[in-house]
């Protein structure tokens, strides 16, 4: 399989990770702040960064991020 979120988000850029979860850090990951950081690095050319379709289901399915709050 791909790798784990936790494998993912250490490869990112630390800056905008802590600005993307800023103030929700105490609470699981949500997609959508997974989707600011795939803009962030489309935006600055680095795509091969962004997880892959399989990577996110996987993600969603096993608890590792909520696809939304209730």
């Amino acid at each position: 399989m791909g790798r784990t979120y936790d494998e993912w988000i250490a490869q990112q850029d630390q800056a905008v990770v802590a600005k993307t979860r800023a103030g929700d850090e105490g609470n699981k990951v949500l997609l959508n702040q997974i989707n600011w950081i795939w803009v962030n690095n489309l935006m600055n050319k680095k795509a091969d960064l962004n997880p892959s379709s399989a990577e996110l289901l996987d993600w969603v399915t096993s608890g590792q991020i909520d696809a939304m709050r209730k």
